[in-house]
């Protein structure tokens, strides 16, 4: 049923980062567009960022669906972007030494993302704020104003894998390090706060050892769900969803239809969450559902 009236409460999403895992946001913005759901306010980290950011200019889910599957469903495809997001000279790739295995997340970034991101914060019709780490300020980056693409870049900088970017006068990595799942930044922007986390566990894998790259990112997964763990213990979104997605890697992009599948019934989820939050919110106090803790009830998968 759609949420809409005036007497609606309002709604504000936090869409958390995990790579190609975070594919699984757009089924939560599918299910928003079926309930006739517009947020007033988005937060988003690394891959949350560039899916918020989409959600924020316009894109309806069924468009960024259709788009993902289009450029990420056909290898040729990926690989053509890619070519085209490689350096333009090999003094670009020797720029501030040679680097081989990261790559300039701002390039690919304009290779593979759609045209109706704009290029500022500005020209998006909801307010959005993305995360991104302050490597050597040694603290959280809340960048919301000016320009999108490189702090869109910067907030999916992970490291390793990407430069960092450099950004009004900072050097960025992975908005992920610091807050993987930027709830607490919607505090008090609508009524009903909506937390996606898509950070997963690293899973054993039968008859199989993990790799260095492996073990890099099982432990990132582990501390993002650690500093997770400890801002629940402080406060709780009202609804929290956690889509199956442990079993994809986070550079799983060209799973795309794997993971689009794997995460379908987040979209009822959502819809029956939303429900009994809109119910509380419109009935009185007591009726209002709530964990054993007393904090609005979490919904998890």
């Amino acid at each position: 049923m759609p949420v809409s009236g005036a007497t609606s409460p309002t709604f504000a999403v936090a869409f958390g980062g995990g790579g190609a895992r975070g594919l699984a946001h757009i089924h939560v913005i599918e299910a928003l567009d079926e309930l006739g759901i517009r947020p007033v306010a988005v937060a988003g980290s690394s891959i949350g960022a560039i899916m918020g950011a989409a959600m924020a200019a316009g894109m309806s889910g069924r468009e960024i669906h259709d788009y993902a599957r289009n450029v990420l469903g056909h290898r040729a495809e990926v690989a053509g972007r890619m070519w085209k997001a490689r350096p333009s000279s090999i003094g670009e790739m020797m720029n501030g030494g040679l680097r081989i295995s990261q790559f300039n997340v701002e390039r690919i970034l304009k290779a593979f993302l759609p045209e109706a991101i704009p290029a500022r914060f500005a020209d998006l019709g909801i307010p959005l704020r993305v995360t991104a780490t302050d490597y050597f300020g040694h603290e959280l980056a809340i960048l919301e104003e000016g320009d999108l693409w490189s702090a869109l870049a910067a907030s999916a900088a992970i490291p390793a894998v990407f430069r960092p970017v450099r950004r009004d006068g900072r050097l960025l990595i992975d908005g992920g390090i610091y807050n993987p799942v930027p709830f607490d930044l919607l505090d008090d922007a609508a009524d009903i706060v909506i937390a996606i986390d898509v950070v997963g566990w690293p899973e054993e894998i039968s008859g199989s050892h993990p790799t260095s790259i492996d073990l890099m990112f099982g432990a990132t997964q582990l501390m993002m769900q650690s500093i997770i763990a400890t801002k629940l213990r402080a406060r709780h979104p009202d609804i929290l969803l956690r889509p199956p997605v442990s079993r994809f890697r986070a550079l799983d992009f060209l799973k795309v239809d794997d993971v689009m599948a794997e995460t379908a019934s987040i979209k009822d989820e959502l819809k029956r969450a939303v429900d009994e939050a809109v119910a509380g919110r419109l009935g009185s106090p007591s009726t209002q559902s709530s964990s054993s803790d007393g904090s609005p009830r979490q919904r998890a998968s």
